[in-house]
């Protein structure tokens, strides 16, 4: 299955000289989807991991029916403020300005292998702040996954000590 036929080009969104990349098409096919997440399985597979991140909020898309289909868990990373417990954050920085990711300090268990899921993978920032979350708390980063990879955007260079997975290069 080509995935591709699956992803909608539309041009100048959000503001002109934007190529926006949108996923809803692939989401509405089921067989589309569930190709999609039956690679995120082999993949996590792959990397042994033993719990699956997801960043707000695609990652939350595609993480938790790999996390069902592998009977492990899933944990949430969020914008500030959403998460009701104990938290660890870590800001990063964005073109203007920067961003904050959090996720519960229990989320994660010393030496714990985690997988990190998201649909695409721009700059890198996002899941370079899960990962050093993750980290903080102990667990070992097996593997990043993405549906799409953004190749001119370099985010693969901020995540080289990683083992990257994409399904899907513009």
């Amino acid at each position: 299955m080509n995935l591709e036929n699956y992803i909608a080009a539309i041009p100048d969104y959000p503001s002109e000289g934007i190529l926006f990349r949108d996923i809803t098409p692939l989401l509405q096919n089921g067989e589309a989807f569930k190709a999609v997440t039956e690679k995120l399985v082999a993949f996590a597979k792959e990397v042994g991991a033993e719990v699956i991140v997801g960043p707000e909020s695609r990652g939350f898309i595609f993480g938790c029916p790999v996390a069902t289909e592998l009977g492990i868990g899933f944990v949430p990373a969020r914008k500030p403020n959403k998460l009701p417990r104990e938290t660890v954050s870590y800001e990063y920085a964005l073109e203007y300005g920067t961003n904050t990711l959090e996720m519960h300090k229990d989320a994660i268990k010393p030496g714990q292998k985690v997988l990190v899921i998201d649909d695409l993978l721009a700059t890198g920032g996002t899941i370079e702040a899960a990962n050093k979350i993750i980290e903080s708390l102990g667990g070992e980063v097996v593997g990043c996954a993405f549906l799409i990879e953004l190749v001119d955007l370099k985010g693969r260079e901020k995540l080289h000590n990683y083992n990257v997975f994409t399904l899907i290069k513009y």
